[in-house]
Protein backbone atom coordinates (compact mmCIF):
# COMPACT_ATOMS: atom_id res chain seq x y z
CA UNK A 1 0.00 0.00 0.00
CA UNK A 2 3.00 2.41 0.99
CA UNK A 3 4.13 2.19 -2.45
CA UNK A 4 1.61 3.52 -4.03
CA UNK A 5 2.57 6.85 -2.82
CA UNK A 6 5.99 7.76 -2.91
CA UNK A 7 5.49 11.08 -4.86
CA UNK A 8 5.59 14.02 -2.45
CA UNK A 9 2.86 16.99 -3.49
CA UNK A 10 3.56 19.20 -0.65
CA UNK A 11 6.82 19.03 2.02
CA UNK A 12 6.48 19.31 5.87
CA UNK A 13 8.81 22.72 5.39
CA UNK A 14 5.84 24.11 3.10
CA UNK A 15 3.24 22.76 5.28
CA UNK A 16 5.19 24.58 8.61
CA UNK A 17 5.34 27.66 7.12
CA UNK A 18 1.83 27.95 5.06
CA UNK A 19 0.55 26.97 9.03
CA UNK A 20 2.17 29.91 10.53
CA UNK A 21 1.27 32.40 8.00
CA UNK A 22 -2.57 31.17 8.52
CA UNK A 23 -1.98 31.24 11.75
CA UNK A 24 -0.88 35.17 11.90
CA UNK A 25 -3.39 36.06 9.93
CA UNK A 26 -6.40 34.14 12.07
CA UNK A 27 -5.27 35.97 14.91
CA UNK A 28 -5.20 39.23 13.25
CA UNK A 29 -8.68 38.37 11.82
CA UNK A 30 -9.85 37.49 14.92
CA UNK A 31 -8.64 40.23 17.45
CA UNK A 32 -10.87 41.07 20.44
CA UNK A 33 -13.60 38.53 19.19
CA UNK A 34 -14.42 34.88 21.36
CA UNK A 35 -13.09 32.83 18.82
CA UNK A 36 -14.21 28.89 18.55
CA UNK A 37 -11.73 26.80 16.84
CA UNK A 38 -13.87 23.20 15.76
CA UNK A 39 -11.80 20.39 14.21
CA UNK A 40 -13.51 18.08 11.67
CA UNK A 41 -12.16 14.36 12.78
CA UNK A 42 -10.03 12.56 12.06
CA UNK A 43 -8.20 14.11 9.06
CA UNK A 44 -7.79 17.78 10.41
CA UNK A 45 -6.16 16.62 13.76
CA UNK A 46 -2.67 17.25 12.66
CA UNK A 47 -3.69 20.58 11.30
CA UNK A 48 -5.62 21.49 13.78
CA UNK A 49 -3.16 20.75 16.41
CA UNK A 50 -0.23 22.76 14.14
CA UNK A 51 -2.61 25.78 13.47
CA UNK A 52 -3.81 26.64 17.12
CA UNK A 53 -0.45 26.60 18.13
CA UNK A 54 0.14 29.17 15.12
CA UNK A 55 -3.24 31.41 16.70
CA UNK A 56 -1.57 33.70 18.84
CA UNK A 57 -4.87 34.59 20.94
CA UNK A 58 -7.11 32.87 23.58
CA UNK A 59 -9.51 30.44 21.86
CA UNK A 60 -12.00 27.77 22.68
CA UNK A 61 -11.28 24.16 20.43
CA UNK A 62 -13.63 21.60 20.74
CA UNK A 63 -13.92 18.92 17.83
CA UNK A 64 -16.57 16.75 15.46
CA UNK A 65 -16.81 14.14 13.75
CA UNK A 66 -18.67 14.22 9.87
CA UNK A 67 -19.11 11.44 7.67
CA UNK A 68 -19.35 11.97 3.99
CA UNK A 69 -16.96 9.26 2.51
CA UNK A 70 -16.26 5.90 1.59
CA UNK A 71 -13.21 4.70 0.48
CA UNK A 72 -12.25 7.81 -2.24
CA UNK A 73 -15.35 8.66 -2.98
CA UNK A 74 -18.32 11.23 -1.66
CA UNK A 75 -21.65 9.50 -0.61
CA UNK A 76 -23.51 13.30 -1.33
CA UNK A 77 -24.81 12.50 2.38
CA UNK A 78 -23.44 14.12 5.28
CA UNK A 79 -23.85 12.37 9.20
CA UNK A 80 -22.99 14.33 12.08
CA UNK A 81 -21.64 11.43 14.45
CA UNK A 82 -20.42 13.47 17.02
CA UNK A 83 -21.16 17.29 17.56
CA UNK A 84 -19.57 20.07 19.46
CA UNK A 85 -20.34 20.35 23.47
CA UNK A 86 -19.45 23.92 23.41
CA UNK A 87 -22.34 26.83 23.20
CA UNK A 88 -21.94 28.44 19.90
CA UNK A 89 -24.28 31.26 20.19
CA UNK A 90 -22.78 34.81 20.01
CA UNK A 91 -19.43 33.27 19.06
CA UNK A 92 -17.23 33.06 16.07
CA UNK A 93 -16.85 29.68 14.66
CA UNK A 94 -13.67 28.70 12.97
CA UNK A 95 -14.25 25.12 11.05
CA UNK A 96 -10.80 23.63 10.43
CA UNK A 97 -11.19 20.51 8.32
CA UNK A 98 -8.38 18.88 6.46
CA UNK A 99 -9.13 18.90 2.90
CA UNK A 100 -12.05 20.56 0.89
CA UNK A 101 -13.65 18.62 -2.33
CA UNK A 102 -17.00 18.38 -3.28
CA UNK A 103 -18.09 20.94 -0.37
CA UNK A 104 -21.35 18.92 0.90
CA UNK A 105 -19.62 18.34 4.28
CA UNK A 106 -18.51 21.67 5.37
CA UNK A 107 -21.82 23.51 3.61
CA UNK A 108 -23.51 21.53 6.05
CA UNK A 109 -21.52 22.08 9.46
CA UNK A 110 -21.64 25.80 7.95
CA UNK A 111 -25.22 25.48 8.07
CA UNK A 112 -25.80 23.75 11.48
CA UNK A 113 -23.58 26.30 13.41
CA UNK A 114 -25.70 29.20 11.36
CA UNK A 115 -28.77 27.89 12.96
CA UNK A 116 -27.14 27.59 16.58
CA UNK A 117 -26.42 31.76 15.99
CA UNK A 118 -23.26 31.99 15.93
CA UNK A 119 -21.83 35.39 15.35
CA UNK A 120 -19.93 33.94 12.21
CA UNK A 121 -18.80 30.51 10.97
CA UNK A 122 -15.60 30.43 8.75
CA UNK A 123 -13.69 27.65 7.22
CA UNK A 124 -9.97 26.92 7.25
CA UNK A 125 -8.54 23.88 5.32
CA UNK A 126 -5.16 22.54 5.25
CA UNK A 127 -5.73 21.74 1.43
CA UNK A 128 -8.97 23.28 -1.19
CA UNK A 129 -9.50 21.06 -4.36
CA UNK A 130 -11.60 23.39 -6.25
CA UNK A 131 -11.92 21.90 -9.52
CA UNK A 132 -13.82 18.64 -7.52
CA UNK A 133 -16.23 21.46 -6.13
CA UNK A 134 -20.29 20.42 -6.10
CA UNK A 135 -21.16 23.35 -4.00
CA UNK A 136 -20.07 26.28 -5.70
CA UNK A 137 -21.28 28.89 -3.11
CA UNK A 138 -18.93 27.84 -0.75
CA UNK A 139 -17.01 29.98 0.73
CA UNK A 140 -13.76 28.79 1.95
CA UNK A 141 -11.82 31.88 3.92
CA UNK A 142 -8.69 30.18 4.85
CA UNK A 143 -6.63 27.92 2.50
CA UNK A 144 -3.21 25.87 2.95
CA UNK A 145 -3.06 25.03 -0.45
CA UNK A 146 -4.64 24.58 -3.85
CA UNK A 147 -4.49 20.61 -4.76
CA UNK A 148 -5.10 18.85 -8.18
CA UNK A 149 -7.58 16.63 -8.58
CA UNK A 150 -5.17 13.43 -7.08
CA UNK A 151 -6.49 11.40 -4.03
CA UNK A 152 -4.07 12.63 -0.96
CA UNK A 153 -3.00 11.61 2.09
CA UNK A 154 -0.62 12.30 4.81
CA UNK A 155 -0.61 14.96 7.47
CA UNK A 156 -4.09 13.42 8.73
CA UNK A 157 -5.54 12.70 5.61
CA UNK A 158 -5.78 9.03 4.98
CA UNK A 159 -7.23 5.93 2.63
CA UNK A 160 -9.04 4.16 4.41
CA UNK A 161 -7.79 4.97 7.69
CA UNK A 162 -3.91 4.54 6.76
CA UNK A 163 -1.29 6.65 5.89
CA UNK A 164 -2.36 9.82 8.35
CA UNK A 165 1.03 9.84 9.67
CA UNK A 166 3.02 10.67 6.90
CA UNK A 167 4.31 13.77 7.89
CA UNK A 168 3.98 15.63 4.36
CA UNK A 169 0.91 15.56 1.58
CA UNK A 170 1.36 12.93 -0.92
CA UNK A 171 -0.01 11.95 -4.24
CA UNK A 172 -2.08 8.07 -3.35
CA UNK A 173 -2.21 6.19 -7.08
CA UNK A 174 -5.05 2.92 -6.09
Amino acid sequence: MYEKCEEVLISRESLNERVAQLGEQITKDYEGKELIVIGVLRGSFIFLADLVRAIKMPLSLDFMIAKSYVGTETTGEVRILKDVDVKIAGKHVLIVEDIVDSGFTLSKLVGHFEGRNAASVKICTALNKPSRRVVKDLKVDYVGFDVPDAFVVGYGLDFNDMMRNFPEIRIYKP
